[in-house]
């Protein structure tokens, strides 16, 4: 009962943490949400399949991978895009908690894509509107990874909700 416990509360701490990654980057916000996942699943509070845990290791990895591959920041240097993307991502995960637990995903990934759009019609995102192609290789590089950190968050959520 005791480890348990100690496997629960250091799960949402990692999740927690990996929602403040999300709108201040300074690491990979999917692994401390990857490890969350799986703390929590030993702690067995929550049962996560085997498929879905490797499913998320392998998307985390690849996270890592866009992390050391892209240029951090933006053009101008500002990372004001994170509250953007970070918000609505967490938004449309919620909303597609609420709505169907299959949808959650797509909530999440809607949810990046109305913050990015949001964001390039502010005069700091202006750059992102040309050419267009760059509106998608960003959503590739900077929404991608919150993406992938939120929706581990999600699932997490939804386990402790549901069991």
């Amino acid at each position: 009962m005791g480890m348990s416990t100690i496997l629960l509360i250091a799960g949402i701490i990692c999740l927690a943490a990996a929602l403040i990654l999300v709108l201040w980057p300074r690491w990979v916000a999917a692994v401390p949400a990857y490890a969350g996942l799986v703390l929590l699943h030993w702690s067995y509070y929550i049962d996560a399949k085997t498929p879905t845990i490797i499913f998320w290791g392998i998307a985390t990895l690849i996270t890592v991978g866009l992390f050391y591959l892209t240029p951090s920041g933006e053009p101008d240097g500002n990372r004001s895009s994170n509250f953007y993307v970070g918000l609505t991502s967490m938004a449309g995960g919620l909303l597609g908690i609420l709505l169907a637990p299959r949808v959650m995903v797509l909530g999440v990934i809607v949810g990046a894509a109305i913050g990015q759009l949001a964001y390039s019609r502010t005069p700091a995102g202006k750059w992102m509107l040309n050419p267009s192609t760059m509106f998608a290789r960003y959503f590739a590089a900077k929404c991608l990874p919150a993406i992938i950190a939120i929706s581990i968050v999600c699932i997490a959520i939804m386990g402790i909700v549901i069991t």
